[in-house]
């Protein structure tokens, strides 16, 4: 089993852990992935729930349902609005956007899903110049 890994809002006002092994790792192409993000996707960790703990700030956490999602929810802090964990509608899974971890989860991601549905303006990384900063003006 993985070391667990920490995670946290971008004002740190909420903060959890996480433990492996892990349900699954993708990215999300979905239109609605896409409008919580505001970016091309979102890269989802499904976190068994007794492997998550939050550690601080629950109580600055608000769900958002959308009223025909079978599956789909969002959280968010309500002090600085990132996405954070959040329930499963079944209960059993939480789902954890990568891009909120502070720690490595130690497992990678093993492929995209709605990749049909990707914006499109999407161009995939391996496709673009990289630059290890900010690049020169």
């Amino acid at each position: 089993m993985a070391s667990p890994a920490r995670g946290s809002c971008l004002c740190g006002a909420v903060s959890f852990r996480i433990e492996g092994p892990f349900r699954g790792f993708q990215y999300c192409h979905c239109s609605r992935c896409q409008k919580r993000t505001a970016s091309v996707g979102v890269a989802n960790i499904f976190v068994p729930v007794e492997q998550f703990a939050w550690e601080g700030g629950e109580d600055k956490v608000k769900r958002y349902e959308l009223p025909d999602a079978k599956y789909w929810s969002t959280c968010f802090c309500t002090e600085c609005g990132s996405a954070v964990p959040w329930l499963s509608k079944n209960g059993k899974t939480m789902i954890v956007g990568a891009g909120s971890l502070d720690d490595d989860p130690g497992e990678r991601p093993q492929f995209s899903v709605y990749y049909g549905s990707r914006a499109p303006w999407y161009v995939h990384v391996s496709d673009l110049e990289m630059h290890e900063t900010l690049p020169g003006r």
